[in-house]
């Protein structure tokens, strides 16, 4: 499915090199729209198979890190992709974006083919590495269970115990929040970077990459001190929630460009932000700590479902409060105050982090 979904969603990249040929009008702006409609589509899979190798391949203590470094890695793509793609806008055109992307979608895919399986099924995973990881709670032949055999009605019945789960529900909320401040700044920092403080596209994409940078380092810090609190004899809940109240209460600093005019002082408070955005981004682990062993992957479903509304939401929000404003104070404040509701969802709504239990249905 995974590789299914990388080739598809790199295909639906390639084609939009092509939408130039349609001029622009109402027509491009169609085929723009359905283009990027599918290829999100086609991406939606990715997070839950993440969440899915990662409760298979490893056991509790070492979940943290796991889905610390493969969230990370989107903000690392965006250090090393943001400068490349303005560079390629700027010395060949913005085609050559999507054609790049592409093809390097599609080696992705045969790589991933090639290389991943279940520990049980992998030909370098010794007897000693197995047990470890089956005794440390991780599902080595992946999440094949008899109930994923139910039929359509007791799917159902799973999807709602999970949604009317107050833990659960709490969780997701708090994705929803949190992405909100990831497609803040995957889609309008550059733009703020451009329309509020002048620079240009080229500059904007260079600049761009110092949060992404702070970004990924705070998600691997966030997964290790989650990790190390475990091994040092705290709760789970303790774990998981230190790093991410913290880093949220850091990513609130935001709101603090409306009150600066400096460039290097935004600059310094969007990379703090994102710091610790990156820090508190451990849905993921949450999602593979509390998931029933039986939907892991319609939990993570679930938890995606929420994080991409975030992605629907969030750029429209921005462009409307910027368009009434003419400035991007109102949006600063929304991101600020999302980051503030995942703080008030992880201690008030979520409380205790464990595995929750289905009843029969």
């Amino acid at each position: 499915v995974y590789a299914a979904s990388i080739f598809l969603w790199s295909l639906f990249t390639l084609l939009q090199s092509t939408i130039g040929v349609l001029g622009s009008g109402a027509a491009a702006v169609t085929a723009l729209f359905v283009l990027r409609f599918v290829m999100g589509a086609a991406e939606a899979p990715a997070f839950p198979a993440n969440a899915k190798v990662v409760a298979s391949w490893f056991p509790t203590k070492e979940r943290g890190t796991a889905s610390a470094i493969f969230n990370s890695a989107q903000y690392f793509a965006a250090v090393i992709f943001t400068p490349l793609m303005a560079w390629l806008t700027h010395a060949f055109g913005w085609h050559h974006v999507y054609i790049v992307m592409g093809v390097a979608g599609f080696l992705l895919a045969l790589t991933w083919l090639k290389v991943m399986k279940n520990p049980a099924n992998h030909p370098g995973v010794n007897r000693s590495e197995l047990e470890h990881i089956e005794q440390g709670g991780g599902l080595i032949h992946g999440h094949q269970t008899a109930a994923d055999s139910r039929g359509g009605h007791a799917r159902w019945s799973v999807m709602r115990q999970l949604l009317t789960n107050r833990m659960l529900l709490g969780v997701y909320l708090a994705q929803f929040c949190i992405n909100v401040l990831t497609y803040f700044f995957l889609t309008w920092f550059p733009i703020y970077l451009v329309q509020a403080r002048g620079m240009t596209i080229l500059q904007a994409g260079l600049v761009a990459s110092l949060p992404a940078i702070c970004g990924f380092l705070g998600g691997v810090l966030g997964g290790v001190l989650s990790d190390t609190m475990i091994r040092n004899g705290h709760s789970l809940t303790v774990a998981r929630k230190v790093p991410i109240v913290g880093g949220m209460l850091l990513s609130v600093c935001i709101i603090g460009c409306n009150y600066v005019d400096t460039d290097w002082l935004v600059v310094a408070l969007m990379s703090l932000a994102f710091f610790g955005k990156g820090l508190g981004a451990l849905g993921w682990a949450v999602v593979a700590d509390t998931s029933p062993k039986e939907a892991i992957g319609l939990s993570g479903s679930i938890f995606n479902m929420f994080g991409n509304m975030a992605g629907i939401v969030t750029p429209i929000v921005i462009g409307y409060l910027v368009a009434q404003s003419g400035s991007f104070n109102g949006a600063l404040a929304f991101v600020g105050v999302n980051a503030l509701v995942t703080i008030f969802s992880y201690l008030v709504i979520v409380r205790d982090i464990r595995r929750v239990e289905l009843s029969p249905s």
